[in-house]
This record gives C-alpha cells, structure tokens and sequence, in this order.
C-alpha cells in the first residue's frame, strides 16, 4: 500500500480531465488536444465545435460519470457485505433496476425522473431479496460469498424473465432498443441525461462518503459495529439503499453494465489499502476513468462500426471474477 496524500488528489482529477479530453478527441474524425479544448470553450471550425459539444462530450462525461457511480457502490457494497466479490451487478442489482427502468419503458415514460425512480424500486427491491436470501442461510450468511452469488444469479433470473414478459408485445424496433440498452451503452448521450445522471451520482456518492466510517466499522463485522455503538442494521440499510441508488442511476442512464463496481475497488485497495474513506472518494475517480477506457475501445476495436461499453467490461470482468473467486477459496485474497 502507498501512503496516501493530499496531492494524490489533485494528480486523480488532472488524470480524469486528461483523459477525457483525449477520449473526447479520438473518433471517426480524430481531433487533437489543442482543437478539443478551443470547442469546448466554443471557438474554432463550427463543424468541429459542433461534433466535440454535441455529440462527443456528452458521451464522455455520461461515461465517466456511470464510472464514477458503478465503482463508488461496488466500493460500498464490498465494504459493508465484507465481501470482496459483491458488487451491482453480480448481486443482482443492477438486474433489479433494469426491470424497474424497462417497466417504466413499457408504460411510454420518458421522463428521466420517472425512469430512475422506477429503476431505483427495483434496484432497491432486489437489495431487500438479496439479504432476504442471505438472512434465510443464517447468521453468516450476509457475509458468505456463496450465498450472496446464488442470491444474485436467482434475482438476475428473476429480473430477466420479468423484462422479457414487460417486452413481450413490444414493437420490433423497441425490443431491438431495449437489447442494446441491457448490454449497456453511453451511444444514447444528450445533455440532459448527463445533467440528471449528475445530481443522482453526486448526491449519492456524497453521502457515501459522509459515511465512510460506518463502512469501516460494519467491515469489522456486526458484533464488533455493534459494541463500537454503532446500529447495524440501519446503518447497513442505509449503505445498501446509498449503493442501489447509484448503481439504479447508472442502469437508468446506460442500461447494465458489469463488473465496473467489482474490478475498480480490488484495483485500488492496492494502492489506498482497506480504508473505506480512502477507498470510496478514490473509486470516484477509478470508476470514471476505467469505463472511458473501455469506452474509448468500445468505440476502436472495430471501427467504424462499435460495441457496447457492457461488453468490454464483461470482457475484462468474467476472467477477473473467476480469479478473484479462486484466489479467495485459496486463501490469498
């Protein structure tokens, strides 16, 4: 582990804005650094203003920012679940948003209030199975791995059979749609999704962090947060519904896209150790820069044609997981 510094801040955020600038400029038209930061400001050749403030930011900043929440809840989730193998996504929860999100899609909402609020019930709603299961399984059972996977593989069924029922009837066009979205994409970016995918992310994130050092204490296990006076099961409610609602706004914004909330903290507990109030700010900026990486190759690997943003992270997450998952049971991790 590195001693952690003040100025390690400062290097992250210059680190995220750099690679966001250069993200911004690498396409079908690459533009260079120079070119990107004269459109953002407005000035220069309007076509390429045009394609940098339109088309391209959006798309960035709503990549970083579905980082920035899948990494900080996978933080959380690891944290409170001692568990390094939790995350959305393989929980189930993001699953359950996605069924919240396709049902408001089915009933023609648009608006993207109306859409998140949905995904978060579900997203919320399959939290509240996941630790009914693990409850059921005993008192280790929050804490078990195995449990918590099998919990997240029933809910992940679950959640998909409901989806394709809600898309039964569903026009071609829409069930083509919606299959694109549930392999996760930033494609689909506007300023409005970013500014909403913003306030949803922040105000969460935040309070994660406000409460970072109940994270801490709930890892060291409920006996011990409980003699350290702290109420276990409302703060590990509170902690489950922060992290559902981030991973609810990522899934609203860019459908469902995996493994971001387990590699990212696994990555970076190399770097700030197991403190849960390094580690959640950190993955604030972890989480933004892995997915523009995979974004950006998302959007190379086979153009000018491009893939999901889900894929490439599925890619990297399947064989990462099954690492993780031997390591543990070899007692190195």
């Amino acid at each position: 582990m590195i001693a952690h510094q003040r100025w390690h801040w400062l290097l992250m955020l210059g680190a995220l804005a750099t690679l966001c600038v250069l993200a911004v400029g690498i396409g079908a038209v690459d533009i260079p650094p120079r070119d990107v930061l004269a459109a953002i400001r407005g000035d220069g050749d309007p076509a390429t203003v045009s394609i940098v403030r339109n088309l391209r930011l959006p798309r960035i900043l709503l990549g970083a920012l579905v980082g920035i929440g899948l990494g900080m809840s996978g933080g959380a989730l690891q944290g409170t679940l001692r568990n390094g193998l939790a995350e959305p996504y393989l929980l189930g929860v993001s699953g359950g948003a996605a069924v919240g999100a396709v049902i408001a899609f089915a009933f023609n909402a648009t608006s993207n209030a109306l859409i998140g609020l949905a995904a978060f019930s579900g997203a919320a709603g399959a939290v509240l199975l996941a630790l009914l299961v693990a409850r059921a399984a005993g008192s280790a059972g929050r804490g078990d791995p195995r449990t918590l996977l099998m919990a997240g593989v029933v809910i992940g069924a679950f959640a998909n059979a409901i989806i394709m029922i809600a898309l039964a009837n569903a026009p071609p066009n829409t069930i083509r749609g919606a299959l694109w979205w549930m392999m996760g994409s930033v494609a689909d970016s506007s300023w409005q999704a970013v500014r909403w995918l913003a306030v949803w992310v922040f105000a969460g994130g935040l309070a994660l962090v406000y409460w970072a050092r109940e994270i801490d204490v709930l890892s060291l296990g409920d006996e011990a947060a409980a003699s350290l006076g702290v109420n276990v099961e409302s703060a590990a409610r509170r902690i489950y519904l922060l992290a559902a609602l981030l991973a609810a706004s990522t899934v609203a914004a860019a459908g469902l896209i995996g493994f971001v909330g387990l590699i990212v903290p696994h990555m970076l507990r190399g770097w700030v150790g197991h403190d849960n109030r390094l580690l959640v700010p950190t993955a604030f900026v972890g989480g933004g820069v892995f997915l523009l990486v995979a974004d950006t190759i998302a959007r190379i690997v086979i153009a000018p044609a491009e893939l999901s943003v889900g894929v490439i992270t599925s890619f990297c997450g399947a064989p990462f997981f099954v690492y993780l998952l031997r390591a543990r049971y070899r007692g190195t991790v």
